[in-house]
Formats: structure tokens, sequence, C-alpha cells
């Protein structure tokens, strides 16, 4: 069957721009981490990609390591533009990144200009694509001058081979010399995307957001469910076939904890009041700053994509339920801060 988009996809959804750039990306955007693998088939794909398309998700994220294993998520996404969403190019945003271990040997991995630049002809092959819209360095390397890092990204750029460029995962002060190099070269630093959720703080407790917001860099956060925890599931005791079900998975036993728990509890009280789903009040909270361009999902299942869905329903907090969420919050807060050698991807 031929892929055919409704016509009404762009009548629910809601679209924030990125800093001060001119691109706009939907509230809530699809990442395919660990989802859209060489695990999944191309219909159980294209189910869940035609759909959040349907519904007005314009902007499909990856990067060169995603998978398992790594580089099969843009393959098959490469599949998916091939088959059913070339008609619709001109409308979607695809992003890319480079910076984790790719390849064997001293340039596969980190922020050096060959390994960037020959990861993301790598990453436009896979994707079947001249260009992507968006091309992060995935992680800040210290032990490569950020001058070069950030001239490869320039280099994409002026090359065409991407439209914008970001970062990920970069601490403030990190993020302030990015953007300034950048600046310098005459590229804007057009997105910044960075963990963050009602359990992980680390871009407010460090000034990250404020100097996203500063410099008029765009903010996409990525697991702003904390990994799964904010679904509530791990609480409810129905974490069975999920990522912290895998002791080789990415969800880290600290996420788990009896206190982080317990403070999910006090958060599906609140969410059960607010008439919504604990994912729903999770991204609500994400979404409630105004630096925040987008909130970076992730699903297994059409259920969960239509939950997410869900919280465009109701996107607004008033400031008490903030602050109730604060205090709910308090004694379940991750300890986390992007080092060096990046965490979490």
């Amino acid at each position: 069957m031929i892929y055919r988009a409704d016509h009404a996809r762009y009548d629910a959804m809601q679209y924030r721009h990125s800093g001060r750039s001119g691109l706009k990306l939907p509230v809530i955007s699809l990442g395919l981490w660990q989802n859209f693998g060489g695990t999944r088939d191309y219909p159980g794909a294209m189910e869940i990609l035609g759909a959040a398309f349907d519904a007005g998700i314009t902007h499909f994220d990856l990067a060169n390591n995603y998978g398992p294993p790594p580089g099969s998520s843009e393959e098959l996404f490469g599949q998916v533009l091939a088959r059913d969403f070339r008609p619709y190019r001109d409308e979607l945003i695809v992003s890319t990144k480079a910076g984790y271990h790719m390849w064997p040997g001293p340039y596969g991995e980190f922020g050096s200009r060959k390994y960037l630049l020959a990861s993301l002809d790598q990453s436009l092959t896979r994707l079947g694509l001249d260009y992507v819209d968006i091309f992060y360095s995935h992680r800040y390397d210290p032990n490569t001058p950020l001058e070069e890092t950030m001239g490869a990204l320039a280099h994409a750029v002026r090359s065409g081979k991407a439209l914008y460029v970001g970062i990920s995962s970069y601490p403030e002060q990190e993020t302030r010399e990015a953007y300034r190099i950048l600046a310098e070269m005459g590229v804007a630093t057009t997105i910044h995307q960075p963990s963050y959720s009602i359990l992980n703080r680390w871009i407010e407790d460090d000034g990250t957001i404020d100097a996203c917001a500063e410099l008029g860099i765009g903010v996409i956060a990525f697991s702003p469910l904390a990994q799964g925890v904010l679904s509530g599931k791990y609480s409810q005791g129905t974490g069975e076939g999920t990522r912290g079900a895998d002791p080789k998975g990415s969800l880290r036993a600290s996420h788990v904890e009896p206190r982080v728990l317990a403070a999910v509890d006090k958060l599906s009280e609140i969410a059960r009041s607010r008439g919504q789903t604990m994912v729903q009040l999770a991204l609500s909270w994400v979404l409630r700053r105004k630096e925040v361009t987008s909130a970076l999902i992730g699903v297994r299942t059409l259920e969960q994509l239509r939950d997410n869905l869900g919280v465009l329903n109701n996107l607004e907090l008033a400031p008490e339920e903030v602050a109730a969420i604060d205090v709910a919050a308090e004694g379940g807060l991750m300890e986390l801060h992007p080092r060096p050698s990046g965490w979490l991807r």
C-alpha cells in the first residue's frame, strides 16, 4: 500500500522557532535512538513513523550510532524516505549527529574534523540524502580544539551537506564558546540538544538553558521521560520488556532507586489531578520553558506515540502546579551532568 499523508496533519500540532532562527520544530519530535534499528521490521516502523507525520511531527532525529546495531536506524529511515516519505521531503526536518564510537582506530569517534565529516558522509549515504537539515556535534571533546570541531560543523553548512548545525550535551561554558567560534565563522548555532526532565535539571543548575536563551539558541530536550522512569512503569512494576529490564541497556540503577520511584508516585498524583498521564505531565513540564523548542520522544509502540501526543490537549502549567511538581520531585532528583567522555549515549 502506498502511504498518503493525512491532509489534516498540521491541524493539531504546535510549532516553535528554534531560538532566534527561522527554523520551526514541532513541540514533539520523534527520536529513533533505540527503537528503530535492526530489530524493527519495515511495516512496524512505518506504522509509527507514518502516524507521527500524520499527527504533525515533522522532525525525525537520528545519529550515526543509533540502532542497534550502530547505523541501522539511519538505514531504516533511509528506506522510509525512499519508499514512503520522498514526496514529503521538503516538509521534513531530518537531523543526525556524530561524536560517539563508530569504527576502529583513532578517527572513529569524538570531535575531530576527520571523524565528523567522514561520519556525515556515511550518514548521508545511509539516509540516501544529499543533505540533512540539522547536523550536531553529539558530545564535547576535551581533547580536540573546539575551533576544529566547530570548523567541521561550519564546513558542513558551507558545503551544502547540512542546513543548520547544533551541539548536544555541551555544558554552559562550552556552549558559549561553541557559539562564539561559529559566529566568527558566519554560522549560527541553531540548536542545543541536552537531556532535561523533571528529575534531571542539570541545564538549569549549570546555566546552560539560560545561556541558550541569551544567545538565541533553541533547546530540544532529549530523555524528557528520564529514560522512561517518568512514564511510571517502573514504580508500577511494569518494566518487563523495557530498557530497564536489559542489563546492557542505558537505564542506570540510580534511575530506579526507591527515592526516585517515590517521587514519581507523587508526581503521578499531580498528573491525575490534571486529567493527564504521567507521560503527558512530564512533557508539559519540559515544554513550559519558552527556551525549549521541542521535546524529543522515543516510542516502541503506536499506543506510546498516542500517549505522548496527548500532551497537546493540556500543555499549560499554572505557577502553583509547577511549585507542586518541584516539591514532589525534590527527593528524586538525579545527579546528572555531562562529562567530557559523554553519558547516556
